[in-house]
């Protein structure tokens, strides 16, 4: 790619492991972008299935890759960002894909503010064959959101690099939610903004973690509530909100319960969610509405209302 001094050097880090269906449009993706500065890393995890053909192809545009057995997907972004070199970074997955134009409004939105440490946007969610049937909008969130289980979508994450060496690697603790982790720490560290578009897609399929490990989520936000309260710079923001944050993490639970099945278990997690927070719980009433049919056995509704990509 160009290497123009007069735009800041970004590096865009690829985990990947047998996405063979999809990680060419991931890298195309990037190097696709009208950004004229792009540092781009692919750290494959010694796939079996053609991936890394598809990434040689591509060689001649990548900075760095590699394909070596690694200890997970966490593991594979810390290699990436050790290496990576840019005064801004981020991470997408091999099944996920960047919108024309998103790095250069990223950047642009970081470079305003010295004092922000990372931007997000909203975020599309695709099936296997790229249709769109949802897009999430998020809005200005605050340490206290996060705590609350008010996620950020990922893929849309742009983060100074000086901020994240402060607060260190992503934890290997997390398999779900390490960024979510990651986020929080940062929200320590710096300001953070929410600029409002679509810069991303996260493509939801069988074998994606949002899909085939649903349920561990729900321990994963567990460890968050925990590490908030054992950490010092957190435990009394976290003691103060209680009810808050537990009304959040269980709406955050429900959510994945339903998506994994269990209606029941769904319901339960609302009911805690309402007698700590009502007005929380009750603005997703559509979800508790869906999760009462369900419980039933009616399931249909609920797949045509989201344009279920199942």
């Amino acid at each position: 790619m160009t290497n123009n001094k007069d735009f800041p050097l970004v590096s865009i880090i690829t985990p990947s492991f047998n996405q063979v269906e999809f990680i060419e449009e991931t890298i195309l993706s990037v190097l696709e972008q009208d950004y004229p500065n792009i540092e781009y890393i692919i750290v494959d995890g010694g796939s079996t299935d053609g991936s890394v053909e598809i990434i040689k192809k591509h060689s001649d545009r990548i900075a760095w890759w590699v394909s070596e057995e690694d200890e997970g997907q966490s593991d594979a972004i810390n290699k990436g960002m050790k290496r990576a070199k840019g005064e801004f970074v981020a991470w997408l997955n091999s099944d996920d894909i960047y919108l024309a134009g998103t790095i250069s409004q990223a950047i642009s939105a970081l470079q305003l503010d010295p004092e922000l440490g990372l931007v997000y946007a909203d975020l599309n969610s695709i099936n296997t064959d790229g249709k769109i049937f949802n897009t999430n909008h998020y809005q200005q969130y605050e340490l206290l959101d996060l705590l609350a289980m008010r996620i950020i979508g990922q893929p849309t994450v742009f983060m100074r690099k000086s901020v994240l060496d402060k607060v260190g690697k992503i934890s290997s603790e997390f398999d779900y939610l390490m960024d979510h982790h990651l986020w929080i720490r940062m929200f320590q560290q710096a300001k953070s903004r929410y600029v409002p578009g679509i810069w991303a897609s996260a493509r939801f399929h069988s074998s994606a973690k949002n899909v085939d490990a649903a349920e561990s989520f729900i321990a994963d936000a567990e460890k968050i509530f925990d590490f908030a309260l054992n950490q010092n710079d957190l435990r009394a923001l976290t003691i103060k909100n209680r009810y808050y944050i537990d009304a959040g993490r269980q709406c955050f639970n429900a959510h994945y319960w339903l998506d994994s099945g269990n209606p029941q278990k769904a319901l339960e997690s609302y009911r805690h969610a309402f007698l700590n927070n009502p007005k929380m719980a009750l603005k997703h009433w559509k979800r508790i509405f869906f999760a009462v049919l369900e419980s039933f056995g009616i399931k249909s509704l609920r797949r045509w209302a989201y344009k279920d990509h199942e």
